[in-house]
Parts: structure tokens; sequence; C-alpha cells
């Protein structure tokens, strides 16, 4: 494309539809949701907005109408250099969002985007393309977070996060929490229903996203995403939700808390879902050859979780545990899905990046628990992570091992705790990589015997009274590890610390503190 000259730029409004400046006349400001950017390659990214100038109502304020609306990316913040512009069709059945792909950029350096519909200009965006394929760049920042539930907390997390500017940022899920309003002990309350179809997941996602401190990091730089369960429904696998209800009403759900999340991601076009509902969310981003990120989806394709007694579901046991001697537990079961699995395994036996980093939901270590009531009798797991499928978990691991996948390491999310751990086939065997666990940016789960699971599980590291992020400098030589804390979530100007730090060398396995 060519350079939109100043005299474009002043005409620019004149290239909406009439439709869209018949609404502005009329309207709101469309781009309450702010910007976004993500998955960025050498030569380009994903662009984002979504117009909702009534973000809560359920039809976002855009009612059925098809606008146009205007992109520009720069090289510079105030746009003196456009290198790209173009005009995308906000479509009412995608929530009226849109997702731009510019293609042909320089690698490894900084933009700036913006959109523009009604008469209205988006906030500015800085996003960044990958170093070229093959290239080391000097060093590589990126933070990691996940479970933003937005009752018990602020997003403070978020205003330290873009401090730090990173090159990248990884959320691995629960951007949203699904369920209806809860409790008077929050700090922020909604009066929403639970959400359970399309309107009801854009209102969530609106919610969560007309925060300023949540806006801010989409503005600071690009983000690559993947989900856990709340973004659909608590502890669900597969076609079936944690109380093993209905299937086909639940593929329905399903099927609407999918589009709904493409809508509100900075995802490429072939993230989209398909007729049936169903989204391949699986991919690799890489950063030249100092990094590749392999995303994982370990909720869409897993298989029935292990050992579930119908009486203890009938109870609704949040994690339902699993005795050692589950049989389940030996069984060659699925976390990835069988195509996921088989992908990620040639994936990580052709890689050539100094460095892999599987980007997953949540814990791979297995924490061994005891009933807090009677610490001497049988060990127990968690069904809803790793620990429900270990065979599937060490597949992987034996990857790693026999592929010789150059320093690999594990990010995760979902427990709302910080941890940190050497990966083993064998209990007594050396590390073939390490697993770092995030924490969480608000949501809560104050387990007070993690520190003893942890001891006695091997795990290294593993906090659960703090909330915040985990941020990764890379360079040729080595990772570095930090896991950044809040004083308090229960305050958006909260101050933070670094509460623990590690470290790994190339080429030596294992966590060096």
């Amino acid at each position: 494309m060519t350079l939109l000259t100043r005299r474009a730029m002043i005409a620019a409004p004149a290239l909406l539809t009439l439709a869209a400046r018949g609404w502005a006349a009329g309207g709101d400001y469309p781009f309450k949701l702010g910007v976004a950017s993500g998955d960025p390659s050498s030569d380009g990214m994903v662009l984002w907005t979504r117009l909702a100038p009534s973000p809560l109502d359920p039809g976002g304020g855009m009612g059925n109408r098809t606008v146009a609306v205007r992109w520009e990316l720069a090289a510079d913040e105030h746009f003196a250099h456009i290198l790209r512009h173009g005009e995308a069709i906000a479509e009412p059945a995608w929530g009226h969002s849109v997702h731009v792909e510019p293609r042909g950029l320089a690698p490894g350096r900084h933009y700036w985007y913006r959109f523009m519909a009604g008469g209205e200009t988006s906030p500015v965006g800085r996003t960044r393309t990958a170093p070229l394929p093959g290239a080391i760049p000097d060093r590589l920042r990126f933070a990691f977070c996940s479970c933003q539930k937005y009752e018990p907390g602020y997003y403070a997390a978020y205003r330290h996060m873009v401090a730090d500017d990173p090159d990248l940022i990884l959320f691995l899920g629960d951007y949203i929490y699904e369920k209806g309003a809860e409790g008077t002990a929050n700090v922020r309350l909604h009066n929403l229903s639970e959400a359970r179809d399309v309107p009801t997941y854009r209102q969530r996602y609106a919610l969560y996203k007309l925060d300023p401190l949540l806006q801010a990091a989409h503005h600071a730089a690009p983000w690559a995403t993947t989900w856990d369960d709340h973004e659909v429904a608590n502890d669900y696998d597969l076609f079936l939700d944690e109380f093993n209800s209905d299937p086909v009403a639940f593929v329905k759900r399903r099927a609407a808390a999918y589009h709904v999340y493409w809508e509100n991601m900075p995802l490429r076009a072939t993230s989209r879902p398909d007729a049936s509902g169903a989204m391949q969310l699986y991919r690799t981003l890489d950063w030249g050859g100092l990094a590749q990120f392999q995303i994982l989806d370990d909720r869409q394709y897993r298989g029935p979780r292990a050992c579930q007694p119908p009486e203890l579901i009938a109870k609704h046991i949040d994690y339902v545990k699993l005795v050692q001697d589950c049989p389940d537990l030996h069984a060659d079961r699925t976390m990835l899905g069988r195509t996921q699995e088989k992908w990620l395994n040639g994936v990580l036996g052709r890689t050539k990046a100094k460095w892999n980093v599987i980007a997953q939901q949540t814990i791979m270590s297995s924490l061994k628990r005891v009933n807090p009531a009677d610490e001497k009798g049988p060990i127990v797991y968690s069904a809803d992570v790793w620990a429900g499928y270990p065979v599937a978990r060490d597949r992987i691991l034996s990857t790693w091992r026999d592929a010789r996948t150059p320093n690999p390491f594990a990010i995760g999310g979902d427990i709302h705790s910080f941890e940190a751990a050497d990966m083993r086939l064998d209990p007594d065997g050396p590390p073939v990589g390490s697993e770092f666990v995030g924490g969480s940016i608000t949501s809560l789960f104050h387990d007070p015997f993690l520190k003893q699971e942890a001891k006695r599980s091997g795990v290294l590291y593993a906090e659960n009274e703090v909330r915040g992020y985990g941020r990764v400098d890379l360079t040729a030589k080595d990772a570095q590890i930090t896991f950044r804390g809040l004083a308090s979530a229960l305050r958006e100007d909260s101050p933070i610390s670094d509460i623990a730090h590690f470290a790994i060398e190339a080429g030596r396995p294992g966590i060096q503190v």
C-alpha cells in the first residue's frame, strides 16, 4: 500500500460508508473498548478493535449495521509517517470487531496504529514485529499472566507490566469469569447474569475491557493469548461441563463462548471459529532464532476427567481429587487431543530456536495433596490439571528429552499461585526442563497447605497469597525469570516487588536459583 498523504488523512472520513457517518452523527464514541495487537511475526501482526458505543448493551449499541472502519499503521506515534492504511468491515455477526493483518513490515521494530469510524478516532496502540527468522536479538523480554477475575481486585499488575516495557505479553487463560454476580465481599461488583450465549458473553468481555489498566496493557505491546476454562465454564473439558450435564446443550454454549472469544482477542483469521463452532487456537510464535512459543489449547480437545464417582459429581466438589491408585491415571488419556499432540511433538522435534517455551494453561507438576483432616490418608491430585493426565504429560517430557529440544520450559496459570519446578520423567532422574506458573492478576485462592504440598512434591517454589505476574528476560546465554507480586490487588495504585527470581543456563536443564 502507498503512504497516506496529509491530504488523504484530511479526506479520510469521506471514505467511510454512509451508514457509518449517519450513525456517528447521532451516536456515541465507538472505541470505548480500546485497541489491541497480537501474534507478531517478522513482517506483521494482528490489529484489533471492536465498535461498542454502549458496551454493556447486548449488541454493544451498534444494532445490525455494517460499518467501514479505517485503520492506519505508522512508524511514529504522531503518525507523521504512515506506512500502511486500509479499510475493514465491522460486521454485526462478529460483534462489530475488526481484525487487520498488515504485512510487509520491517522486522524487529515498533509501530503505532489507530482506527477511525463515524468521524471518531480510537486510542493509539503501540505494537512491534518479531526479528527475522533465525536472527538472534540481544534480548527478548516477555510477561506472562492469567486469571483476572473482575470482582475480587483491581488490575494494578498491568500498570507495572507496562512500566516493564515487555516486547510481548502472553495471557494464559481466564481472561473473563463467566459466573453471575457473586456476594458483596468483593471490591468491584457487577449485576450481569451468568454468561451462556453470544449476547451475555459479549457483555462480560465488555465489562472487563472497559478497565483502563487492562486497556493500557493492550495498548503498550502485542499479546499472544490462549484460554482456560472460565472463558466458557468452570472446569469444563471437551463437550462436558463440571457437572457432566447435557453435552448437546453444552456444545451450543461452548460454540457461543468461542465465537465471542475470537471477537474480543487480537487473533488471526486462521483462528476464527468454523461453522461447527470449533476454533484452532494452538500455534507457534517465533521470535527470530532466539525463541519459539508453542501456544497450546488444553481445553477444547481434552479427554474426560479421571475417576469421578457420580456421588462426588452430584455434590459438586470443585476440584475432584484422585486417589493415587486411580486406574485412569495410568491410561492413555489425552489432555491436548491426538491431532494437537502429534503437531506439538513434531514442532518440538524440528525446532531450531535457542529457547522453546510451551505456553499453556495450568500446572504441569503433580502436587501431592492430602486431606487436611487426615494428613496420614492417601495422596490425592487435582483432576483438572496435568496431574490428572500424567501419561500425556510424560509424552511431552519424553519428546523434550528424546528429540533434544533446545532449552525447553513451560509457563502456565490457572491455579492462582506462583510456582517454579524442574520437570523430570523419573522422580530421582535429571531435569529435562522446567516450569513456571505466574500467579494471578486478581483471582484469589488461598491453600494454607500449598507450601507443604510443594515441599512434599519436590516443587522448588510455591506462593499463593500474592497476586501478580511473571516476567522473563531471554538471551542466547540464559533465561532470567522473575515473579512480581503486588502489595495488594485491592488497590489500583498498589506498589509491586520482585518476590522470587530464577535462572536457567542455556544447555543446562534445571533451575539455578
